[in-house]
């Protein structure tokens, strides 16, 4: 297996750019995905972003100053690219609150041919998707993958303090949000 550094020297010289970003590819498009299919929550447009995302990668690699690792970066990238989608969207489909946009989400979860989770899974999902912007971010960055605090900083580009604020504040409202089902 070859190591990151090798990888990205490898992403960095013509001759050997196309089979190390075929590498990439292999190794994160699966957690990228998932990570951008959580926060646009539809299939079609998660494809897209993981697209935009491998395209900017393979265009900015050499400004790539691995102060984090590759992954981190990767992540930032498709980080960006979620979140410049959903404010794209907002703009054009609505000229309305973020509760409406929260609203829409929940609706796309319920009309989603690709969901195959059971009832409690899309209570969850839709729990989720009730949250403020940067809330749900958090909480699946760090539920769902398991990302570090530390790790989370250099993504989202915030205090360690207010990511762990923003996780605490989103379990609780999706806790309330369950409870009120039952």
């Amino acid at each position: 297996m070859i190591n990151e550094q090798q990888l990205i020297n490898q992403l960095r010289n013509e001759e050997t750019k196309q089979v190390a970003f075929r590498n990439v590819v292999t190794l994160y498009k699966e957690r990228l995905y998932w990570h951008v299919r959580k926060i646009v929550l539809d299939h079609e447009d998660a494809d897209d972003i993981l697209q935009n995302t491998f395209i900017k990668v393979w265009r900015n690699i050499d400004s790539f100053r691995a102060e984090s690792g590759l992954y981190t970066w990767l992540y930032r990238i498709a980080t960006n690219e979620s979140l410049t989608f959903l404010n794209q969207k907002k703009r054009k489909s609505f000229r309305g609150t973020d509760e409406e946009v929260n609203d829409y989400l929940v609706e796309n979860i319920q009309a989603d041919p690709y969901f195959n989770g059971d009832d409690l899974q899309l209570k969850l999902q839709e729990a989720i998707a009730k949250l403020p912007e940067k809330q749900r971010l958090v909480f699946n960055m760090r539920y769902y993958d398991d990302i570090k605090y530390q790790d989370m900083e250099k993504i989202l580009d915030t205090s360690e303090g207010a990511l762990k604020a923003s996780y605490h504040h989103a379990v609780k409202k999706i806790s309330e949000y369950l409870k009120k089902l039952h």
